[in-house]
C-alpha cells in the first residue's frame, strides 16, 4: 500500500538524530509539566490488579464487588486471567514493536495518516496537540509516534492500510482486535451490573462498538521534565483496554486525592480504562479516568490501546434506571459525533469537554 506523506518529521527520528534538547514545540507549560519524586507515586496506591477467574461464574460475585471499588476510585483497573491469550499479548507487542524498531523511515511513511484530519489511520505524530492558553495559544505537541488501525466494525477493517512486516503483523491485529472486542462486552456487563443494571445495559447504550487499535511508540527524551508523552485526558469513547511494555511511563489521577500515580507495568494484565461515554451512562457514579504519559531519557516505551466507541450518529444519556427524583440527570444528552468534533476541535485538556455537559444542580 503506498500513500503520499503527510509528515516528514517523527519523534522517534528527532530522538535518534542525538539532540541534547528538545525542540520548543514540544515544551510543556509549566503548570502541565510533570513533578519529579511525586509523592503520591507509590507502591501503596497503584491501581487495583483483579482476578477475573476465567470468568467462572462462581468468582463472578467476588470480581464484581473489586470492580466496583476500582471503578468509584480509579476508573482504571488491571484485570488478569481474562481469557486472552498470553501469547497473543506477546504477539501484538512484538509486531508492533518490529514495525516502529526495523522498518525504515520510507517504508513506515508508506503508511503516513492525514495529520490534518482526526483520527484518521495510519502512521502519524500528531494525534493530539495541545494550545498553551497562557502563552498566546501556542500549540504544544505530544513526544509520541503512533500507528492507528480501524478494526470494527468488520466494514472499516482493511488489513491492506497496515503493515505488512512482519509477516504475520496483519493476522496478529485482526486476532487481537477480535479478542479485545469480546473482552470489553464481558467488562461491560459486569461494570452494568455492578450499578444493579442489567448486564447489557451500558453496552446497549453505546450500541454497536467503533474500535481503533493504537499502537504509541515513546521514544527517550533528552528533556522528560519539560515534555509529555501524551497529555492529560480522558478517553472520548466506552472503554479502553491497554497493554504496555516493562517501562514505566503512563499516569492516572486517583479520585480520593487528585495526585497523579504512576501505573506499574503487569505484563500478562490488561489495564481497564474508564472513558467519557460511560461516565455519562453512569450519571457520574463511576468517573472516566484522566491519565496522561510521561517520557524518559534513557528508555523508549510502547503501548498498545484498544477503544471501544459508539457511533458518531449514537445519543448518551444517563441510563434511565440510574434516574430518579434523588438522584437526577446529572449529564446533558450528547450526539457522539459532536462530541469527538468538540474533543478535537478545542482540545481535550484533562475532562473539560466532560466537565462542559455538566448540569447546574
Amino acid at each position: 500500500m503506498e500513500r503520499r506523506s503527510t509528515e516528514s518529521i517523527r519523534v522517534q527520528s528527532l530522538s535518534q538524530s542525538g539532540i541534547s534538547r528538545v525542540p520548543p514545540q514540544f515544551i510543556q507549560p509549566l503548570h502541565t509539566r510533570p513533578i519529579p519524586n511525586n509523592p503520591s507515586d507509590s507502591t501503596t496506591h497503584n491501581v487495583p490488579i483483579i482476578d477475573l477467574f476465567g470468568f467462572d461464574p462462581n468468582h463472578r460475585n467476588s470480581s464484581r464487588d473489586s470492580i466496583a471499588r476500582a471503578c468509584h476510585q480509579w476508573g482504571a483497573f488491571y484485570v488478569t486471567n481474562h481469557c486472552v491469550p498470553v501469547t497473543l499479548l506477546d504477539d501484538i507487542r512484538r509486531v508492533g514493536l518490529t514495525f516502529f524498531n526495523d522498518c525504515s523511515m520510507p517504508v513506515k511513511l508508506r503508511y503516513a495518516c492525514n495529520s490534518s484530519a482526526a483520527a484518521t489511520e495510519g502512521y502519524g505524530s500528531r494525534m493530539l496537540v495541545s494550545s498553551d492558553d497562557q502563552n498566546d495559544g501556542v500549540q504544544v505537541l505530544d513526544w509520541r509516534d503512533y500507528f492507528d488501525h480501524h478494526t470494527l466494525p468488520i466494514s472499516r477493517r482493511n488489513p491492506n492500510n497496515w503493515p505488512d512486516f512482519p509477516s504475520d503483523y496483519r493476522k496478529t491485529v485482526a486476532n487481537y482486535s477480535d479478542e479485545m472486542n469480546v473482552l470489553a462486552k464481558k467488562l461491560l456487563a459486569l461494570i452494568s451490573e455492578s450499578l444493579g443494571l442489567k448486564p447489557s445495559c451500558i453496552e446497549d447504550c453505546v450500541g454497536e462498538f467503533y474500535q481503533n487499535i493504537t499502537m504509541s511508540y515513546y521514544p527517550p527524551c533528552p528533556e522528560p521534565e519539560l515534555t509529555l508523552g501524551l497529555q492529560s485526558h480522558s478517553d472520548m469513547g466506552a472503554i479502553t483496554l491497554l497493554i504496555q511494555d516493562d517501562v514505566s511511563g503512563l499516569q492516572v489521577v486517583n479520585n480520593s486525592d487528585g495526585g497523579w500515580v504512576t501505573v506499574k507495568p503487569v505484563s500478562d494484565a490488561v489495564l481497564v480504562i474508564l472513558a467519557d461515554q460511560t461516565e455519562i451512562i453512569t450519571n457520574g457514579k463511576y468517573r472516566s479516568c484522566e491519565h496522561r504519559a510521561i517520557t524518559n531519557p534513557d528508555r523508549a516505551r510502547f503501548s498498545v490501546a484498544t477503544f471501544h466507541d459508539p457511533a458518531k450518529t449514537a445519543k448518551i444519556s444517563p441510563a434511565s434506571d440510574l434516574i430518579n427524583e434523588l438522584s437526577p440527570a446529572k449529564y446533558q444528552d450528547v450526539v457522539y459525533g459532536d462530541y469527538v468534533l468538540s474533543w478535537y476541535t478545542k482540545g481535550p485538556e484533562g475532562k473539560r469537554n466532560l466537565d462542559a455537559l455538566v448540569l447546574e444542580s
